[in-house]
């Protein structure tokens, strides 16, 4: 644990290349030779930690679902957001895992992280088989969740809850532009502007 969260946050602020085993263990205030009696490279450290990230992010979206939709949605974004600003670092390199060292298995755990957050959102919306394009919409906004949080995280220029309302607003546009070639996202986009 403390080795992961070391190389988290060792990772957060690097690239991965930059990022040296000796680091790693100053970083955790343990030899070299633990390190090697955990992890037998760099690259095995790196998807451990990625995977403790998106494991606590996933953590996250499993929140009870209580009230209207729209109010889970806004709770959802609030975890993922929360998480963000309080783990900034592993946040960073979890969504630095799948461009900037691209592996096989760095893809891969960020697409679970992905997948549960579409999945969380069918799920509370009772959608047990999406349409094609629903699913390319809920995976674009994913996109626009991960890259606004991400430039937020750096700027810091608009508050944490209009950040929330505004990425709920664009969740909901999304759909509505789906719903006028998709039937099923119609009706599901009907029930979730009831009040």
């Amino acid at each position: 644990m403390q080795l992961l969260q070391a190389a988290i946050e060792l990772y957060g602020t690097r690239p991965y290349e930059q990022v040296s085993i000796d680091d790693i263990a100053a970083a955790a205030d343990v030899s070299r030779a633990l390190f090697y009696r955990y992890f037998s490279s760099p690259s095995e450290i790196y998807v451990a930690a990625l995977r403790f990230a998106a494991d606590g992010l996933i953590a996250r979206f499993a929140a009870p679902a209580e009230g209207p939709l729209l109010d889970q949605l806004r709770s959802l974004i609030g975890e993922f957001i929360a998480f963000a600003e309080s783990h900034a670092a592993a946040f960073v390199a979890l969504l630095r895992g799948g461009s900037v060292v691209a592996t096989a298995e760095t893809g891969a755990v960020v697409d679970d992280v992905r997948r549960h957050a579409v999945a969380e959102i069918l799920a509370r919306a009772g959608v047990k088989e999406p349409s094609p394009l629903a699913l390319l919409t809920l995976n674009c906004w994913t996109a626009v969740v991960e890259g606004t949080t991400l430039t937020w995280l750096q700027e810091r220029n608009l508050p944490r809850q209009d950040l929330e309302n505004w990425l709920v607003d664009q969740l909901l546009a999304m759909v509505s532009a789906t719903a006028a070639y998709d039937a099923g996202t119609a009706k599901v986009i009907g029930t979730v502007a009831r009040p």
